[in-house]
C-alpha cells in the first residue's frame, strides 16, 4: 500500500466569535465626528472595483484605490436609509475631516 504524504489529526483553526463580515471584508468600525457616530469600512486596492467622487476633497477615488466607505451609525431614519446614503472617501480625506 502506498504511503499518503497528508498530515494526521490537523484541526483548522477556529474563528471563534468574529464577525463574519469583519473576516470577509476588514472589520467596521464605529467612529464618532462632531458628535456624530459612523461606520467606517476599509476597503482594500483589490476590492475597489469603481470610480468614486470624495466627498472630503471632491477629488476622484480611482479604481484600485484602497479608501473607506462612511455611513451614519445612529440614523433615526433607520439602517437602510443610512447604508443607502454611505458615502466613499479618501482614507487620508476622513483622518482628517
Amino acid at each position: 500500500m502506498p504511503r499518503s504524504n497528508r498530515p494526521r489529526n490537523r484541526r483548522r483553526p477556529e474563528v471563534g466569535e468574529r464577525d463574519l463580515a469583519a473576516a470577509l471584508f476588514g472589520g467596521r468600525q464605529t467612529e464618532s465626528k462632531r458628535g456624530i457616530e459612523w461606520n467606517v469600512q476599509p476597503v482594500a486596492a483589490p476590492s475597489a472595483l469603481k470610480g468614486y467622487t470624495c466627498p472630503g476633497c471632491s477629488g476622484q477615488v480611482a479604481a484600485g484605490t484602497a479608501h473607506v466607505v462612511v455611513w451614519r451609525a445612529d440614523s433615526f431614519l433607520g439602517d437602510e436609509r443610512a447604508l443607502s446614503e454611505r458615502r466613499h472617501w479618501h482614507s487620508h480625506c476622513w483622518k482628517i475631516a
